[in-house]
């Protein structure tokens, strides 16, 4: 179940010039689902990309690292779910080269200007057949429509309940630019420069320098700031694809370079925020924000240990207001010389620890009134210094062991 989280409307969706999408059934691991996503890009587009850090690095993201690095345009992107395509050593590599040459034959462009993605189960290879079957209805409803972008959300969807989409629009250089994502999530994620799988477009012109810039700085604003599990997943990537089609000179930085940025950010924090309160078996979705630290760093590893405790994620789920859990969180996050005494924390707008210790207004019928919502927000103020962070999670129920117990049957 999400929590407070509705399908996209696809009609609040902008189609991004520049960008076709298409989708097939292909039953990579399920039959009767889209499980297959095909984005084509016009030429001259520019993408830039951050992925996981997991050693096991699944092959679909060597390939996607290897392409960028070589600096050659990318002129597609294809995504299959229900197989991750990792584990698989050197054949796991052939076939991801396997399919971008397919994909490469059936839109006529080079292998080395499409990026393949996986999701799903680990340590299986994948049926390359299927994919190739599937792509000439990928290819056959590729379009540029805004349901298009609701569709392909939905083909790259694993535990998802919901499939995740959102746009945006601004104005640079006195022109209307938009702005696309579409992600997925659940579990086994807590990134690290990248989320489970997220694509964005815009139609804006920007430099490659750039653009490299600005996925950093919006996956660190974004997807690095949610987590489910506290587990980085093998196939975690982030993507913005740029395809220049709108007429306003090229960004490099400044003003324009902040504009799109904001729009870009706005996109990916909807998305990440989106993952949060579709984590698998999540009913409630919770923001942890920590103020006060020695730096944003610290606050962002004392969030991020709050965050992935599953003391604190089953103490949510239950709306028990579980103090020494949160305590322990806090103090399990190694910062140098803590003054615990310094230290106050809120649940929403009940002052629970007060200068360290049980705040004397605090009442246990509060915290379990305010720890009922299906939306909780934590604050803790360390005392310390300015830095602040903030951190999107969710708890754990009983349907999140259900869930990944029963995974892959």
């Amino acid at each position: 179940m999400a929590v407070n989280l509705m399908p996209p409307d696809a009609a609040a969706l902008l189609a991004v010039p520049g960008v076709e999408l298409g989708y097939a059934e292909a039953g990579i691991r399920k039959a009767g689902r889209r499980d297959l996503m095909l984005m084509q890009l016009a030429p001259g587009s520019r993408v830039a990309g951050v992925f996981t850090q997991n050693s096991f690095a699944a092959a679909p993201v060597q390939v996607c690292r290897a392409q960028l690095a070589a600096g050659t345009p990318i002129r597609a992107i294809i995504v299959n779910a229900g197989n991750a395509n990792c584990g698989t050593g050197e054949q796991g590599l052939a076939a991801a080269r396997r399919t971008c040459k397919a994909v490469a034959d059936a839109i006529g462009c080079a292998e080395a200007e499409v990026l393949p993605f996986s999701t799903g189960v680990i340590l299986e290879h994948l049926p390359v057949d299927r994919i190739e079957a599937a792509l000439p209805a990928c290819k056959a409803s590729l379009a540029a429509g805004q349901d298009h972008w609701a569709f392909a959300a939905q083909a790259i969807m694993t535990t998802d309940t919901v499939a995740k989409a959102v746009s945006r629009s601004v104005m640079i250089g006195g022109v209307q630019v938009s702005v696309t994502g579409i992600a997925k999530g659940v579990g086994m994620l807590q990134p690290n420069m990248a989320t489970m799988l997220a694509f964005i477009a815009t139609d804006a012109v920007v430099t490659q320098g750039a653009l490299a810039r600005l996925v950093k700085e919006v996956a660190d604003a974004s997807f690095n700031r949610v987590t489910v599990d506290g587990d980085t997943s093998t196939n975690d990537s982030f993507v913005i694809a740029a395809t220049g089609q709108a007429a306003h000179k090229a960004i490099e930085g400044g003003a324009d370079y902040e504009t799109l940025k904001r729009a870009i950010s706005e996109v990916a924090v909807h998305l990440a925020q989106c993952i949060a309160r579709d984590g698998e078996g999540a009913t409630k979705f919770i923001t942890i924000d920590v103020v006060g630290a020695a730096s944003s760093a610290e606050a962002h590893v004392v969030a991020k240990c709050i965050a992935h405790s599953p003391l604190v994620k089953t103490a949510f789920f239950a709306s028990d207001p579980n103090l020494g859990r949160l305590i322990m969180a806090i103090g399990n996050a190694g910062i140098a010389a803590l003054d615990t005494s310094r230290v106050n924390l809120y649940l929403g707008d009940v002052k629970v620890i007060d200068c360290g210790g049980r705040a004397a207004s605090y009442r246990e019928e509060d915290g379990a009134r305010v720890m009922k919502p299906a939306e909780i927000v934590v604050r803790v103020e360390l005392g310390r210094g300015e830095g602040a962070a903030t951190v999107w999670t969710c708890d754990y129920s009983y349907d999140y062991v259900k869930i990944n117990a029963e995974y892959r049957t």
